[in-house]
């Protein structure tokens, strides 16, 4: 029981933006709202894509892991926007509290003590709520440093 405490608060960490990863309310913390959809020489995202995209993934899995009747969205197109830049000056704020409550409520998944982090979900073909716990992590750090990037080319970020 202590060890799987112990793995629980482990992937929250992660989770949470722990360790060697940016977080996420640094990372998208004061982008001037003239730079959201400006994509830099030479990269494929604007801030706004990255941010869009683990909004949508992000969710994509949570409903997987809570809702045997969700269906997905298109691999790949229905996974990123469709443009470059918010599609109004109320985007960019809603993706970010939706980001923030999905990763809540994931989190909240994973710290249930009732809730088996190694129990196959049982509308998957072998998922673990373990195994989709650290893939909405490992999503989200890799996202969150194409943002950093993405802010970096734009003159956007600071050290």
């Amino acid at each position: 029981m202590k060890s799987t405490q112990s793995l629980r608060e482990h992937v929250l960490y992660l989770l949470r933006g722990g360790g060697a990863h940016v977080d996420f309310n640094r990372a998208i913390a004061d982008v001037p709202l003239a730079l959201r959809g400006v994509r830099p020489a030479g990269l494929p995202h604007s801030p706004w894509r990255p941010l869009e995209h683990m909004r949508i993934a992000q969710w994509d899995i949570l409903e997987f892991c809570r809702n045997a009747k969700h269906v997905s969205p298109k691999f790949p197109d229905g996974y990123w926007p469709r443009g470059d830049a918010p599609p109004d000056a109320a985007a960019w704020e809603r993706s970010i509290q939706a980001f923030r409550a999905d990763l809540a409520a994931m989190e909240a998944l994973v710290a249930d003590p009732a809730a088996d982090l190694f129990a196959r979900i049982p509308h998957g073909d072998g998922q673990t709520l373990l195994r989709e716990a650290l893939l909405v992590a490992d999503h989200n750090a890799y996202h969150l440093g194409q943002l950093v990037v993405v802010r970096r080319l734009l003159g956007a970020w600071e050290e």
